[in-house]
């Protein structure tokens, strides 16, 4: 708690005023700082106790600015389990961004597209989430809701369709990883209703839902999972198709928290 403390004001102290909305940003996604102007950036290591980002494609830092004058704050960096992290420290930044008084949140990832209707480099907007770790639903995979301003979502929605962006809307799917799921691991989450997959976000959606806050998920669409097309998956290539998306998904991300505000 301690540490907590420290950080939060240490943060505090940093920033010319208090964010109005959080974000997290997935793998390969960070470029979108880049659109904020009178940015403050803090590194995780300058933080107590805080983890550090191990994973390529994520920055590891707090950054402070405004996008059409709304200050935000985005975690550019999360933590994974298969990092060797605990629930408690993955979802530290959920933590943070709550104790800053944002009441509303973007959390987005890259992750691995389950329809084959839909194309790689598409983003889906997460309508719902299944935890397939079973470390917090142990008795089945159900699908968990979010709260969502579904119109506002549906109107940036219709608006970039309408542009060719092809933006979707379904279910994300958390496995633990590190290894990507096997070919039987993907058939049965499709038959569990997941339209996408990954190993991260659904512990920073379960404590955004615990902290009441306003959610928005985003996924960008890197890959098809395992055994749905003939293709080996790496993380490279997840990173190669996030960074190639990163104008588009900039560009989204803007509408969102136009929205939100």
């Amino acid at each position: 708690m301690l540490n907590q403390e420290y950080n939060l004001n240490y943060i505090i102290n940093r920033i010319p005023e208090r964010p109005i909305i959080g974000i997290v940003l997935g793998s390969g996604l960070g470029e979108f700082i880049n659109q904020l102007s009178g940015k403050v950036q803090i590194p995780y290591h300058v933080l107590k106790g805080f983890p550090i980002s191990t994973i390529s494609g994520h920055t590891g830092e707090w950054v402070f600015g405004y996008i059409h004058n709304i200050p935000i704050i985005c975690a550019s960096g999360r933590f994974h389990i298969y990092e060797g992290f605990c629930f408690e420290e993955v979802v530290m930044p959920i933590d943070i961004i709550n104790n800053l008084g944002c009441k509303k949140i973007i959390i987005t990832n890259s992750a691995g597209c389950l329809n084959t209707n839909w194309n790689i480099g598409d983003f889906m907007l997460i309508q719902g989430f299944i935890d397939y770790s079973y470390m917090k639903n142990s008795n089945n995979c159900s699908i968990i809701k979010l709260n969502s301003p579904i119109g506002k979502i549906e109107k940036v929605k219709t608006k970039f369709n309408n542009i060719g962006y092809n933006i979707r809307s379904g279910i994300y799917t958390w496995t633990l990883g590190p290894s990507y799921e096997t070919p039987a691991e993907i058939k049965d989450i499709i038959s569990l209703g997941g339209h996408a997959v990954g190993m991260s976000t659904v512990p920073e959606l379960i404590r955004a839902l615990e902290f009441n806050l306003d959610v928005i998920g985003l996924s960008c669409l890197t890959n098809y999972g395992a055994g749905i097309i003939n293709k080996n998956l790496s993380h490279d290539d997840v990173l190669k198709i996030s960074m190639s998306r990163a104008e588009q998904f900039s560009e989204i991300l803007s509408q969102l928290i136009q929205l939100l505000n």
